[in-house]
């Protein structure tokens, strides 16, 4: 089974999004994950996320979106985090604003662990005490913590 630790990294946490609306949002995760994986490319990643949010939007509700897509030419799953403290309009099926942004990317044969990922997140993110956490978290640090002890308690 997958776990979030396994594919999610310290530096591709972004504790405080700058953007305010969904194209940025997207440009700053993408950029944020192909600064620690520069074989990715990041005209591409965009491209690839701006294509699957015209197909339906990723924003869940409750202040939640997973933007997620899947690239040829990587080899392993990879996720990123992203918190708007003031929240952005992401089209979220409850007409709120989005602050939690964790963009999933998986290679373009990857079904099982993708679809077990997507899920996993979910799960964890529908807890109202864990968001509030994570909206009260100062740093990356913390934010990367909280996440990952989320994720333990699933086992």
């Amino acid at each position: 089974m997958i776990k979030i630790a396994d594919v999610l990294e310290r530096n591709t946490v972004i504790p405080s999004l700058k953007s305010t609306d969904k194209p940025g949002v997207i440009k700053e995760l993408a950029d944020g994950l192909t600064r620690e994986h520069p074989g990715i490319n990041n005209e591409r990643l965009i491209e690839a996320l701006t294509e699957r949010e015209k197909l339906c939007s990723t924003a869940l509700d409750s202040g939640v979106a997973i933007p997620h897509t899947k690239l040829s030419g990587i080899s392993e799953i990879i996720l990123g985090f992203g918190r708007s403290e003031k929240g952005i309009d992401f089209d979220s099926l409850d007409r709120k604003p989005t602050h939690f942004f964790i963009l999933l990317l998986s290679p373009e044969n990857t079904t099982g662990k993708h679809i077990e990922l997507l899920a996993r997140i979910s799960m964890i993110f529908k807890d109202p005490e864990f968001r509030s956490r994570l909206m009260k978290a100062g740093s990356r640090e913390e934010l990367y913590e909280y996440i990952i002890s989320e994720d333990e308690k699933l086992e």
